[in-house]
């Protein structure tokens, strides 16, 4: 794993609304095959990225290990169609839903809801 800090930090703003904010790069980080790497939320919130020789596992396991470290995924859409995958802190989603309204973007799916990826998978077939 290579570590490059970004100091000072690059500065740029996001959003469409009159709440733009300001976010700030601060390092990037550079994974071999099966490294992987952490990122803590306080009190125990953890998200993990790990690197395999085809790609990365973006999130822990949505409906699983995610949800225990505190954190609910969302699939939503931004107003020119781009789509993201959110991780919502538990207990911050009325803040999650006013930076929704405020962005005007669409919430697709709550994607830690065991129900709802079922559903995906019926309409998408199954990985054989």
């Amino acid at each position: 794993m290579k570590i490059r800090k970004t100091d000072p930090p690059r500065c740029f703003e996001v959003g469409f609304t009159e709440h733009r904010s300001i976010l700030k790069d601060c390092a990037h980080v550079e994974l071999g095959p099966d490294e992987q790497v952490t990122f803590t939320a306080p009190p125990k919130g953890e998200y993990d990225v790990a690197r395999k020789n085809w790609g990365f596992y973006a999130t822990p396991s949505l409906n699983g290990r995610l949800v225990r470290f505190g954190f609910r995924s969302v699939l939503a859409r931004n107003r020119k169609g781009l789509y993201f995958v959110m991780l919502v802190e538990k207990g911050k989603e009325s803040l999650f839903e006013e930076y929704i309204y405020l962005e005007k973007m669409d919430v697709i799916c709550w994607l830690d809801d065991t129900g709802n990826l079922d559903k995906i998978a019926d309409i998408f077939g199954k990985v054989k």
